[in-house]
């Protein structure tokens, strides 16, 4: 079993900054790919940004203002977001696709975080 726990969330001014992190825990062979979703009220889940073997990918809306890297040693995912807008107001979920044996790959989700920009 593998366990995702997410902090850092919280509530900011719009402009602000937050950072998440994302430790993974448990039964882990390694990690394929790590990343960050968000749902806002009324909306799907969306990817907001991912990273896989030194590549990143970012959903247009935060290009620029959203930074993703990883601690492969810690099992750790961060999410740096600058310039925040209250469009960014979401539970922002962190994915990983774990290997947890020579042939066993799975997903996993953390239970999410809240992220509220608002004056």
């Amino acid at each position: 079993q593998v366990k995702l726990e997410e902090s850092g969330g919280g509530l900011v001014q719009p402009g602000g900054s937050l950072r998440l992190s994302c430790v993974a825990s448990g039964r882990i062979f390694s990690i394929n790919r790590m990343g960050w979703y968000r749902q806002a009220p009324g909306k799907e889940r969306e990817l907001v940004a991912d990273t896989s073997g030194g590549t990143t990918n970012y959903a247009d809306s935060v290009k620029g203002r959203f930074s993703i890297s990883r601690d492969n040693a810690k099992n750790t995912v961060y999410l740096q977001m600058n310039s925040l807008k209250p469009e960014d107001t979401a539970v922002y979920y962190c994915k990983a696709v774990v290997q947890t044996a020579v042939r066993s790959m799975y997903t996993y989700w953390g239970q999410g975080t809240q992220v509220t920009v608002s004056s």
